[in-house]
């Protein structure tokens, strides 16, 4: 029974100790019947691999932080391809016109949506939906309540 339950822990512990491995660690593991991967990268690249970045939102050495809050929904399409065109095409004018805000454009099915802002309060969020209406391009805007992103330097 003791041997039993040594070998149960046993391979509990391994199973564990094998999670706990990054990618390039595991590929770079030697088993027998298989061949050998080599990885030459430099160490900052294995360092980052494993943590969550988005292209856009903030630099790699600032952290960020999910909170609820809420976003200005500036298009909201179907799924199909003409639908994602024109989220892209609203992003990129928002992007143009107001270069402050951070914009998310997603697929959320059965939909592409068109998303700015990571505000706090629905003052802070309703205050930029009157800046998009200001500009004259964007009509039909509403705030959501959403998970949105806060960057600490």
């Amino acid at each position: 029974m003791k041997k039993y339950l040594f070998s149960l822990a046993l391979f509990g512990f391994v199973g564990v100790a094998h999670a706990q491995q990054t990618i390039v660690e595991s590929l770079q593991t030697k088993r027998s019947g298989e061949g050998v991967v080599r990885i030459y990268q430099d160490a900052r690249i294995a360092e980052l691999i494993g943590s969550r970045f988005v292209a856009g939102e903030a630099e790699p050495s600032q952290k960020i932080l999910k909170a609820r809050g809420f976003r200005v929904q500036v298009y909201a399409g179907n799924n199909s391809r003409v639908a994602r065109n024109e989220a892209n095409a609203v992003a990129e004018k928002v992007k143009e016109e107001f270069p402050d805000m951070p914009v998310y454009t997603y697929f959320q099915p059965p939909r592409w949506l068109c998303r700015v802002g990571d505000y706090k309060s629905i003052e802070e969020a309703h205050a930029a939906m009157r800046r998009l209406h200001e500009s004259g391009n964007f009509k039909e805007t509403t705030i959501v309540r959403e998970q949105i992103n806060i960057s600490i330097e």
